[in-house]
């Protein structure tokens, strides 16, 4: 049985290479986030409700998911 962490995580990656896909194969455009506002908003997710700044609405699992691609990679968007 997967837990809620593996699902979430799995649906943000599943998400991230969909949207990267389409954006790829009808624009020519590839996705990138810089890593520090990747590292950022991996922050924003982490902290409690009471003590975030702004409210971020998603989950740290599928943030996590998300970016993950952008921080291990380190590509440079132009």
């Amino acid at each position: 049985m997967f837990t809620t962490f593996t699902l979430l995580f799995a649906a943000g990656v599943g998400s991230r290479l969909a949207l990267s896909w389409v954006l790829r194969k009808k624009f020519q455009v590839t996705l990138s986030v810089p890593q520090a506002l990747a590292a950022f908003v991996l922050v924003l997710a982490l902290l409690p409700g009471w003590l975030q700044p702004i409210p971020f609405p998603l989950p740290f699992d599928l943030t996590l998911g998300l970016l993950l691609p952008d921080l291990i990679l380190g590509r440079r968007s132009l």
